[in-house]
């Protein structure tokens, strides 16, 4: 398939501004982030860890065209992302890099709030963050939610990084779709070294505003597996999920990445 959401041609994106956001898992580094708008529309653009001595490092950005592609295949609703390969300014320094770009998912007339603020100021005495969601109909979401962080390993799932979205004057409230999946399969690995050696169904710590700090025990919230998707993944679909990242993402990246997918999706859906 010819796939417009990699751009390998190399882009003069020089003109973008970037601000400084910490890494809110605990993750060493900086991720840049920056926005303009274009025809109406606001755009998002987001490195990978950046850092004054290496520049820009690891694989945050093309981790979110891997799992932007996995979720149209499991029939996910979610934020797409294209993956640009282009030139960026950093404190007057120029760097050749990969960057991912999406748009703004808010509707006219939506506000945002974090999850984790929403819940603070309407849960009810002693209610979890779990029966908060059933109750205002989100059990559909937050299973599909986890198990997809099962999948792809998904450090990085805090309050904010589940979004209610409102529109005061409409009366609707809803979640917005899923996003921001960067601290995720192998995003510790900086070295195809590193790479070789990864356990992909080790266990690791995740942060999880939902469930607790295991991916593999927070299925257990899940009251059927085998239905949380509405699509089905097939091996042949690995092809699908890596089509034109070879520059951008090693084979031994893009061999583990699959391994890390396949093998949880097949003891997710046993």
């Amino acid at each position: 398939m010819t796939d417009h959401k990699v751009i390998t041609e190399l882009r003069d994106m020089t003109y973008l501004k970037w601000s400084h956001v910490r890494s809110s898992s605990g993750t060493a580094g900086t991720f840049l982030k920056s926005e303009s708008v274009m025809d109406g529309r606001k755009q998002y653009y987001k490195l990978s860890n950046f850092d004054p001595v290496n520049g820009v490092v690891g694989n945050e950005c093309v981790n979110e065209i891997v799992v932007d592609r996995l979720l149209t295949l499991l029939g996910v609703e979610h934020v797409p992302y294209t993956l640009i390969h282009a030139e960026i300014q950093i404190d007057g320094r120029t760097y050749t890099t990969w960057l991912c770009e999406s748009e703004d998912f808010k509707q006219r007339g939506e506000s945002k709030l974090a999850l984790d603020n929403y819940y603070t100021a309407n849960m009810e005495m002693g209610e979890s963050r779990l029966d908060f969601c059933i109750r205002n109909g989100w059990q559909e979401y937050v299973e599909t939610v986890l198990a997809v962080d099962y999948l792809i390993l998904n450090r990085d799932r805090h309050g904010a990084n589940i979004e209610v979205l409102r529109n005061a004057r409409a009366h609707t409230l809803r979640l917005a779709p899923l996003f921001d999946h960067g601290l995720s399969l192998l995003c510790s690995c900086l070295t195809e070294e590193e790479a070789k050696r990864f356990d992909v169904m080790e266990d690791r710590r995740c942060q999880n505003f939902i469930g607790g700090y295991s991916c593999f025990e927070n299925l257990n919230l899940i009251r059927d597996r085998r239905t949380v998707f509405q699509g089905t993944l097939r091996a042949e679909d690995r092809e699908t999920v890596f089509e034109g990242l070879e520059d951008a993402l090693p084979d031994i990246f893009r061999e583990k990445i699959w391994d890390m997918i396949w093998e949880r999706y097949k003891v997710l859906m046993a």
